[in-house]
């Protein structure tokens, strides 16, 4: 099924889950689609069933809290995650049987960033501390670490050749993952004619266009190999400066973001233009959004989360 304007404005609220007490941190899907997870201020982490539609298990991290969170490589039933808590140690997690696979320390700071490779065992952080590390599941111990003079977030391809790090709200660098020692590539000067912080970098699928994620109201999409501004993107609601993630749909047409309205805006990557606002019924900001990689739903939440369907008419 392709993903068309008319296919987006149908898309309705299919079940919301009022699990949580607290706000929705973060939430990922697996790379197969078939499983979600989500973490919250009430230092809950939920995993959800994509194909049965419901959540099946819960567990808790009372004493280091949980702030990101991202599947592994490949695997459903693995996390990483950060803390909002104790420390600044990012914890290897089975969700089978809620034991830590293993421990990796180093930032000094609360970690912004977490990014999967889409093609190995490696992730990279970005930390307050000014750094970005590259870790391998299997080793505790940072493979590597890049100091991008300035506080970043950072985001992989989808390729695993490179990752972006988007620096002091002003920047975006370009490093290759296997001389990333050497320094960026390529440095392009984005700055907002606005007042907000950069909060999160996302590739397309296509690896052509970068998504610029803040805590204002203006998104902004780049030519990934130009680093040209091709569109940027207001009009929702966000005056409290709350931090809001914006998605790509998995075909890179559109881009996706919830309002502190509860609404979610849609619009095209080509022309720029708004195509759809849905009305998610959220009694809060909603801080979490992500289309689902394989199947056609995404998912918002605030401390609710809902998950979203198309409605087809077939007469």
């Amino acid at each position: 099924m392709k993903i068309t304007d008319s296919l987006l404005r149908s898309f309705k609220v299919a079940r919301t889950y009022r699990l949580n007490s607290d706000k929705v941190n973060c939430v990922d899907y697996s790379s197969n689609g078939e499983n979600f997870v989500s973490s919250s201020n009430d230092d809950c982490i939920l995993l959800f069933d994509i194909q049965e539609g419901k959540p099946v298990s819960s567990l808790y991290s009372k004493k280091y809290g949980v702030d990101l969170i991202r599947f592994t490589h490949g695997e459903a039933q693995n996390v990483v995650f950060s803390s909002n808590k104790l420390d600044d140690t990012i914890r290897y997690l089975s969700l089978t049987d809620n034991k830590f696979i293993r421990y990796f320390p180093g930032h000094a700071a609360r970690v912004t960033a977490l990014s999967m490779s889409p093609v190995d065992e490696t992730f990279i952080s970005s930390s307050l501390d000014k750094t970005i590390r590259i870790w391998d599941l299997r080793a505790p111990n940072c493979q590597g670490l890049t100091d991008p003079l300035g506080t970043p977030v950072c985001s992989f391809d989808p390729d695993g050749l490179v990752f972006a790090a988007g620096v002091e709200s002003q920047a975006v660098k370009l490093y290759d993952t296997r001389a990333f020692d050497k320094g960026p590539f390529a440095c392009f000067d984005v700055r907002l004619n606005r007042v907000c912080d950069w909060t999160g970098l996302k590739f397309s699928n296509d690896g052509k266009l970068i998504l610029i994620c803040t805590n204002g109201g203006a998104v902004r999409i780049l030519n990934a190999f130009s680093g040209s501004v091709l569109h940027t993107f207001t009009g929702y609601n966000n005056s409290k400066g709350v931090s809001l993630e914006a998605s790509f749909t998995p075909d890179s047409q559109f881009v996706m973001i919830g309002s502190e309205d509860g609404r979610v805006h849609v619009w095209s990557t080509e022309s720029g233009m708004k195509v759809a606002v849905l009305d998610g019924k959220h009694p809060g900001p909603i801080n979490a959004l992500q289309f689902n990689p394989r199947y056609m739903t995404f998912a918002t939440a605030c401390a609710n989360t809902s998950f979203w369907l198309p409605c087809i008419d077939d007469s």
